[in-house]
This record gives C-alpha cells, sequence and structure tokens, in this order.
C-alpha cells in the first residue's frame, strides 16, 4: 500500500478512539513525544538520516493504532452526549451504500440524502431523520413522507456514536484497527455484524 494513503488510528491514553491521521502526522506525534504507546501491527517503516556520532541510520516504525496524551482534549471532551457532524459520505456508509427504500446497492454518485420527514414538513436535517435513497426512489418519494407517498422504509436510521462515526469515516481501514473499534460500538450498533 502506498504510504501517502495509510490512516493511522489515533486514540487517547486511555484507548478511546479520536480520528484518523495520516503517516506524516504520526511521525509528528512520535517527534513530539506524544505517542504513549503503540497497538496493532506496523504498517510502515520509515528511514532517516545517518546520526553523526553512531554512525547508524534512523529507523522509525509507524503502527496502525497510536495511544496519545492529548494537550488538546476539549476538543474530543464527551463522547456520551456526541452527536457527530452529518455528511452524505459518512450517511451513505452508514446505510452501506443502499437505499432505503427500494433495498439496491448504489455507487455514491447515484445516491442521495433523503429526509424521513421532509424539510418542507418540518423534518430536520439530522441523523435519526435522514437515510440513504437512490436518486429515483428520492424523486417518487418527493416532498412527502414514506406514508404519503407509500413506500416502505427498509431500516430505522440511527445516530453514530463517536467509535461508529471514526469507523465511517476510514478507508481500507486495517483488520487491527477494526477489531479495536469493534470493541468500542454499543453491543446493538447495526455495524457490528457488517465490519464482522
Amino acid at each position: 500500500m502506498e504510504v501517502s494513503r495509510l490512516q493511522i488510528l489515533r486514540t487517547d491514553a486511555s484507548g478511546m478512539p479520536l480520528e484518523w491521521i495520516g503517516y506524516q502526522e504520526a511521525v509528528k506525534l512520535y517527534y513530539l513525544d506524544q505517542v504513549a504507546y503503540t497497538c496493532g501491527l506496523p504498517i510502515c517503516s520509515l528511514r532517516g538520516g545517518v546520526n553523526a556520532t553512531s554512525g547508524r541510520r534512523s529507523l522509525l516504525e509507524v503502527n496502525s493504532i497510536l495511544a496519545t496524551h492529548c494537550p488538546n482534549t476539549g476538543r474530543f471532551k464527551s463522547f456520551r452526549n456526541y452527536t457527530p457532524p452529518l455528511n452524505n459520505p459518512a450517511l451513505f456508509r452508514r446505510d452501506n451504500h443502499l437505499c432505503l427504500y427500494c433495498g439496491q446497492r448504489f455507487s455514491r454518485r447515484e445516491l442521495s440524502r433523503d429526509h424521513i420527514t421532509p424539510v418542507s414538513q418540518g423534518g430536520q436535517d439530522i441523523w435519526s431523520n435522514v437515510v440513504t435513497a437512490c436518486k429515483r426512489c428520492n424523486n417518487h418519494k418527493a416532498g412527502r413522507t414514506p406514508e404519503q407517498a407509500h413506500m416502505q422504509l427498509l431500516a430505522i436510521p440511527f445516530v453514530p456514536t463517536h467509535a461508529e462515526y471514526i469507523y465511517l469515516q476510514g478507508h481500507m481501514i486495517l483488520a487491527d484497527q477494526m477489531e479495536f473499534l469493534r470493541a468500542h460500538f454499543p453491543r446493538s450498533s447495526p455495524l457490528i455484524a457488517r465490519s464482522a
């Protein structure tokens, strides 16, 4: 895998997932002595210059999961009442790229965000009121509720927890990272079966 495409799971020192970072940010954390410990497997080895005193070339192995000392914990204060920002890529991943009306899988460009209770009827643009819909179904439903449009909703939308949102934001998640994240999902998470 290309080093520039690698993503490292950053956690706080207690092991709570915080965010995905690139290898350059990971190297910076090592350099600033912010890494408390590592988990997972080494995913890349970076070589530096030759030490003038020892004559040895420096080597840094970056692991897939880095637990860090968090001086900026204000940004990640409370995960208990956390509501992640709503965006289409995360929404489409939450719903597994399925139209929740016809049940077919689509590419990202063929999907849209549908408001179960339309905004025109007082519905909000929040996780619990939006689902992934293909453009055909969304156009058919138009400004109506599923009941008004005589359409069956195939799943109940949910608000992802912080750990679930981290999962939804990732691409090419490694097995050890997935196992680590899954341990932080609620037992009732619809994402558990999908990520197994």
